[in-house]
């Protein structure tokens, strides 16, 4: 079982890295909140993995840290949760505002994610309301402003990158594109985090 990669970044997008070590590229898949801790491409890097075996593949999932790992393995626990829409929500929510959405039983919250509906949304609270306390925050690591430069280093603007992210959220590449261009309108000289959580924010808003 693996259970961290530590290598050097060879790709990195929105929903996905690959990571080189030991002359072999695994490709991960990793929510927002990782994506935005990432170094430049070519950069040593680590992460927690949790490996998903399936009859016809093996998947990686990798976090920057081990509160949105073990946030992710709680949402896989929930009926009808696969990784995909684990991954979405962590995309959208923190481990802290997971947290505090469900023992708030603030369904909106979470049936705001794109994907997730409001009986799922009523099923992660149902089911996780109990469990939440093995979320714990103490040493959750959050991006540096060198970090947060270096993961802009990569292929395209800024714009298409926060574009690329929301369209991986299932949004239409329209509908992300004209709420990148109302936040960078008003934040032009915004980091990426910054760009696509007011992003969020305007389409969140719109639903």
């Amino acid at each position: 079982m693996i259970a961290s990669i530590s290598g050097t970044l060879r790709v990195r997008d929105a929903g996905r890295v690959v990571i080189e070590t030991g002359g072999v590229g695994y490709e991960v898949f990793i929510p927002l909140s990782t994506y935005y801790r990432l170094p430049s491409i070519g950069s040593p890097v680590y992460l927690e993995i949790r490996q998903i075996v399936r009859e016809d593949a093996l998947l990686l999932y990798g976090f920057s840290d081990s509160t949105e790992k073990r946030a992710f393995d709680l949402l896989l626990g929930v009926q009808h949760v696969g990784p995909k829409a684990a991954l979405s929500i962590l995309s959208v929510l923190s481990p802290e505002d997971l947290v505090k959405a469900i023992s708030r039983e603030d369904i909106h919250r979470i049936d705001a994610v794109p994907g997730v509906g409001t009986k799922l949304a009523e099923r992660i609270v149902r089911e996780l309301r109990d469990k939440i306390a093995n979320l714990k925050f103490g040493g959750e690591a959050h991006p540096t402003p060198a970090q947060a430069a270096a993961s802009q280093n990569g292929v395209g603007t800024i714009g298409d990158d926060a574009v690329s992210a929301l369209v991986n959220l299932a949004y239409k590449p329209i509908q992300a594109q004209r709420a990148v261009d109302t936040v960078m309108a008003e934040n032009a000289s915004a980091d990426l985090e910054t760009i696509i959580r007011k992003s969020l924010a305007v389409l969140l808003a719109e639903k």
